[in-house]
C-alpha cells in the first residue's frame, strides 16, 4: 500500500463497526457498491480478506482486527483535529458512546437518552458493556465517556463525580423477610443470599493504575459487621450483576445487596422490598470518566455537560 488512502482506511473502520456494507453505506453517504468496491481495494492492497460473512453480519479476520487496533484512535484525532469547533446539537447528527455497568444503564441512560431526544434530536448514543476494557475503548476513542466507581486512573485521565448511592438489602415483596418492618443482622445472616460477582478484567485493569468499586460493593462492611457479632452467612447463588441479582430476587426468598435507586423501580412496583443495612455500610461513589484531551472537542465537552445536568435530575 505506497499510497494509503485516507477515505478507504474510513471505510474500514466504519465496516468495523457496523459489521454491514448497507449500514456502512447509509452512515457515510455511499451506495453499497462503492463500500463494496473500496472494500475489494483493501483486500487486495492487504492481501487477506478482511470481513466473511457470517449468521449476525461480517464478521472481522484476524488480520483486520490487529489493524482496527491501529487505525481507529488515530483516525478518530485526525477528524477531531480538522472538524469545525462549532458544534450544534439541534442538528448533528453525531454517535457518542457511553460505557456504563448495569447502574448507570439502567439509572442514568433512561433520562439521558430522553434529554438527548430534545436537544440532539439526530443524534445516537450508543451505551457499551465493559467487556472491551475500558480504557482501551477511551484510548482509542471508540468510546467517548464511562461511568463507573472509579477511584483511580492513570495520569491521562480525568474522572469527577456523578452520583453518592447508598446500597440496599433487597428482598422479594412475599419473601419471610419482607414481612418484618426492619432488619437486623441476625435475620439478615439467616437468609440465603444472592453474590455478584466482580468482572475480572476490572481487577486486571486495577494493575494498569484503573482501580473502581463495583456498584454494590460494600469494601467487606458486612463481613466485619457478621465477624463481631459471631455469625455466618450462605451465599446460595452467584450472579454477574446487579440486573441479575435483582430478577432472582423477585423470584426469591433470597436477598441481594444492591444500589438504592437501581432497584428502587422494583420497589415501586411492588416486586421488592428494601431494607438499609443493618450495620455501618459507605456509600458508593460513581464517577464520570474521560480521556483529558477529549474535552477540547466541542461534541464531547457537550455530553459532558449533558450528564451532568441529567445527574442533578436524578
Amino acid at each position: 500500500m505506497s499510497t494509503p488512502d485516507l477515505n478507504l482506511l474510513r471505510i474500514f473502520d466504519v465496516l468495523l463497526e457496523e459489521r454491514s456494507v448497507t449500514k456502512a453505506g447509509v452512515r457515510l453517504g455511499l451506495s453499497q457498491s462503492a463500500v463494496s468496491h473500496a472494500l475489494n481495494r483493501l483486500r487486495h492492497m492487504l492481501n487477506d480478506e478482511l470481513f466473511v460473512r457470517g449468521p449476525s453480519g461480517m464478521r472481522p479476520t484476524p488480520r483486520a482486527l490487529e489493524i482496527a487496533t491501529r487505525v481507529h484512535g488515530p483516525l478518530a484525532q485526525l477528524q477531531a483535529a480538522l472538524t469545525r469547533t462549532e458544534f450544534d446539537p439541534a442538528t448533528s447528527q453525531r454517535r457518542f458512546t457511553l460505557v456504563a455497568g448495569a447502574y448507570g444503564a439502567a439509572v442514568l441512560a433512561p433520562p439521558l437518552v430522553r434529554r438527548l431526544a430534545e436537544l440532539a434530536p439526530q443524534a445516537e448514543l450508543v451505551v457499551s458493556g465493559y467487556g472491551g476494557g475500558v480504557l482501551d475503548m477511551l484510548d482509542d476513542r471508540s468510546a467517548d465517556l464511562a461511568v463507573a466507581g472509579v477511584m483511580s486512573a492513570p495520569e491521562r485521565f480525568g474522572f469527577e463525580p456523578l452520583v453518592t448511592e447508598d446500597l440496599a438489602w433487597a428482598v422479594s415483596a412475599t419473601a419471610p423477610l419482607a414481612k418484618r418492618e426492619t432488619l437486623d443482622l441476625a435475620a439478615l445472616a439467616a437468609t440465603l443470599h444472592i453474590g455478584i460477582a466482580r468482572q475480572p478484567q476490572m481487577d486486571e485493569m486495577a494493575t494498569r493504575g484503573f482501580v473502581t468499586r463495583a456498584s454494590w460493593e460494600d469494601f467487606g462492611a458486612l463481613e466485619q459487621a457478621l465477624s463481631e457479632a459471631g455469625l455466618v452467612r450462605r451465599i446460595a447463588v452467584t450472579v454477574p450483576d446487579t440486573s441479575t441479582a435483582l430478577a432472582v430476587a423477585s423470584r426469591s426468598d433470597m436477598a441481594t445487596l444492591v444500589p438504592r435507586r437501581l432497584a428502587g423501580a422494583w420497589a415501586e412496583a411492588g416486586l421488592l422490598k428494601l431494607f438499609p443495612p443493618p450495620y455501618p455500610s459507605p456509600p458508593v461513589n460513581i464517577r464520570l470518566l474521560f480521556l483529558k484531551d477529549r474535552l477540547r472537542e466541542a461534541p464531547i465537552a457537550w455530553l459532558r455537560g449533558l450528564i451532568q445536568d441529567v445527574v442533578r435530575e436524578v
